[in-house]
């Protein structure tokens, strides 16, 4: 058994009752068809010969019968097992979903979305089909194909080993097919992610397209590779549509083999009128499993395929996980003292952050500043773990963060980005997103979002807006500005109540004077917890507790901000370029 296959066993065990079920109805459907040819070899003969009315009206009954039986467990053979393959889909969709979300921030920065996409839909959608209808129609034409040779061995051997010379053909006609398929199928699915990731990327980036107006540009790259995948696609069609006929064409050799000889044996009197009947519904019932089993074997050779990349996603262990992390009460009390010892971290060969140390005590406001690139996101980011630090470098109330489990961890600290992603609900589902318990129900009370809200200084906002905090904000917050998305995850992130804030540049899309209104609010916030502020400009943190100048990794000042300005160092030259910037703008 191949080794991926075996993979997916593990999730079929789950329904192995409808599987069996399935499988015995599988069997009794196949019986019962198999019966029809046998039944009417009967009628036939004896309607040839000495024709009664009991035995008219039993073929009558016997005959319909059949069909209405075999339609029964049809029915019931489709609904076990296509229906378990659907359980077996929703299961590896869920369990894709949540090894995606366990996933670092750097593995969404080295793989496409859109690709991601098509492996979550396209590719799951093709191994469900492996899973439920090939598996169903396998068994079906495996036991139609026996039987029904035995049977005609029964009728006449001679004339079934003439009709069966064409198997051969048709197996060797198989594999070459088969193998040609799956290779085809593979680049048809890598092109389908590469067409997703041009309308996803397209879709996501609308506001800069037309604001360059490259909406014409854009649609020729997607017709592009809209075209790439038609024409492996069609590549893929002419496979099949040689592929099909040539199958008929084999099996035709033994319809018209039998035709012939038959014909001759009935004549001669080896066989009767109704066994030769029987023998060419038996050959006709062969003939739908040679085809089926190409179809089914197109089946595996996709489903295989698909589950080959989706594995490349499932098998990816997580960089950043729990695996040295301790036992931690939920109910321990945190007070949110940092401590950097001797920090450093590169991507790849390009060090970010050299040798950093630093303490920070719990109910501090400490500032970092430094022209981009300085490494001061990257620095804050090694507390959620967003990029994973060196053990025994990063440490919460002496606790290494890395022995801390990720859920306690990041539920202690509240992260407002520069860049706020926002999702398209409403604006007091945005603000009260990470109050989510484990059944998806909000926890916090609209008077919290309101408070949150205040604070962030976007009470006054909600009010103009159409609904209040009702409002459904629109695809990534598009209906909101850049300074009411910042707003928004500010809010987001102090109904958390964390116990550390980070605001990484978290005021860089509201004037000064918002700025101004929101430092008031956030001051009496931010007086019983650990805040760092990543900014640009001074006057952002100017009162801060302590400022941390950064420099090509490195912190090369420090100090409150009359202190520094006396040093006339880094921070003195910003803060008299900014002082100029402001007179100019004022005059």
């Amino acid at each position: 058994m191949n080794k991926s296959f075996k993979k997916l066993v593990p999730y079929a065990l789950r329904y192995r009752r409808n599987f069996i079920l399935g499988l015995g109805c599988v069997v009794m459907t196949t019986t019962v068809t198999l019966l029809g040819p046998w039944v009417l070899k009967y009628a036939i003969d004896d309607l040839l010969g000495r024709v009664t009315r009991e035995k008219l009206a039993f073929y009558v009954l016997v005959l319909p019968a059949i069909a209405v039986i075999g339609g029964v467990f049809r029915f019931l053979m489709r609904h076990l097992i296509v229906g378990a393959s659907r359980e077996i889909e929703c299961d590896l969709r869920n369990d894709f979903f949540a090894h995606l979300k366990r996933q670092p921030l750097s593995y969404f920065q080295k793989n496409r979305t859109g690709d991601l996409m098509s492996r979550a839909t396209n590719d799951l959608n093709a191994v469900r089909m492996m899973i439920g209808p090939a598996i169903m129609y396998m068994a079906s034409t495996a036991i139609v194909f026996v039987v029904a040779i035995v049977m005609m061995v029964f009728i006449d051997p001679w004339l079934t080993a003439l009709a069966l010379i064409p198997l051969p053909f048709v197996s060797i006609t198989v594999k070459y097919f088969g193998a040609a398929i799956h290779r085809r199928f593979e680049r048809i699915q890598e092109q389908l992610s590469n067409l997703s990731v041009v309308v996803q990327e397209s879709l996501s980036g609308i506001r800069v397209i037309k604001a360059y107006g490259q909406e014409q540009s854009e649609f020729v790259r997607f017709v592009r590779a809209n075209e790439q995948y038609l024409e492996q696609n069609k590549s893929l069609i002419l496979l099949q549509a040689f592929f099909h006929p040539s199958m008929t064409l084999l099996l035709g050799f033994g319809a018209l083999i039998l035709l012939w000889l038959g014909a001759r044996e009935v004549i001669y009197g080896r066989i009767t009128v109704g066994d030769f009947v029987a023998f060419n519904g038996y050959l006709v019932l062969l003939t739908w499993p040679m085809i089926a089993f190409g179809w089914v074997t197109n089946l595996f050779q996709r489903g295989m395929a698909s589950w080959e990349r989706m594995l490349e996603v499932l098998e990816t262990v997580p960089s950043i996980d729990d695996r040295n992390a301790r036992e931690v009460d939920h109910s321990t009390k945190w007070r949110g003292d940092i401590e950097f010892r001797g920090l450093s971290f590169a991507y790849g060969d390009s060090d970010v952050i050299n040798r950093i140390s630093a303490e920070i005590s719990s109910g501090q406001t400490v500032a970092i500043i430094g022209h981009t690139g300085s490494g001061k996101s990257t620095l804050v980011s090694m507390l959620p773990r967003i990029f994973d630090p060196p053990s025994g470098t990063v440490f919460i109330d002496g606790v290494d963060v890395k022995e801390i489990p990720l859920e306690i961890l990041r539920g202690l600290i509240g992260f407002v980005q520069q860049e706020p992603f926002l999702f398209s609900t409403k604006v007091n589902e945005n603000i009260s997103f990470g109050t989510y318990g484990q059944d998806q129900k909000h926890l916090s009370s609209i008077s919290s979002v309101e408070w949150a809200a205040g604070v962030a200084r976007l009470d006054k906002d909600a009010d103009m807006f159409p609904e209040g905090y009702d409002t459904v904000v629109g695809e990534r917050g598009i209906t909101l500005s850049g300074g009411q998305k910042q707003r928004v995850a500010l809010a987001r992130a102090l109904i958390t109540d964390p116990k550390i804030l980070i605001l990484d540049d978290a005021f860089s899309a509201v004037d000064t004077y918002t700025e101004e209104e929101m430092l008031v609010g956030l001051r009496k916030v931010m007086s019983d917890r650990t805040t760092i502020i990543v900014s640009h400009r001074i006057s952002t943190i100017r009162n801060a507790d302590q400022i941390l100048v950064m420099e090509n990794g490195q912190i090369v000042e420090c100090g409150q901000h009359d202190e520094l300005v006396k040093l006339d160092g880094t921070y003195a030259v910003l803060h008299r370029k900014q002082l100029l910037e402001k007179e100019l703008n004022e005059s």
